[in-house]
């Protein structure tokens, strides 16, 4: 969580989301948005209501990788414990730990045939712990 964010109190919490969207191009990028939390009541602070279809939970063992692919519906992701990589077509990768949160909407263009050398992103899990984590569907 971070507090630094123009117009927001810089005593009122907040949440980096990390999303994955599909540019313009097609190609899968990063980029960030943050997510102000309101005191509701003294040292309880919420996020607005976001909406949601599904919870999966997920486990990924060691040695675990996925070539890349789409999301086929944009999905959060929270990671509870591991590491877990993205990676994206121009090289950049991501590492997210316990406590991170990714926004992933980089689903195939419309009328667009899934070319693995042009859209989307890999994933592998890092180092000797399973990465558990929690999607949720919107």
């Amino acid at each position: 969580m971070s507090s630094q964010q123009v117009g927001v109190r810089p005593d009122t919490p907040t949440f980096t989301k990390v999303i994955l969207e599909a540019g313009p191009d097609g190609r899968s990028r990063f980029r960030e948005e943050v997510i102000s939390l309101a005191e509701t009541k003294p040292r309880l602070y919420l996020s607005t209501m976001i909406p949601s279809v599904g919870l999966i939970l997920r486990q990924s063992p060691p040695g675990y990788r996925m070539d890349f692919h789409v999301t086929s519906q944009p999905q959060w992701t929270f990671v509870l414990s591991g590491t877990l990589e993205i990676g994206l077509q121009d090289g950049t990768c991501r590492v997210f730990r316990a406590g991170d949160i990714l926004y992933a909407e980089d689903t195939l263009p419309p009328g667009a045939t899934f070319d693995p050398k042009v859209h989307g992103h890999n994933s592998r899990q890092l180092g000797d712990e399973p990465v558990v984590t929690v999607l949720v569907r919107c």
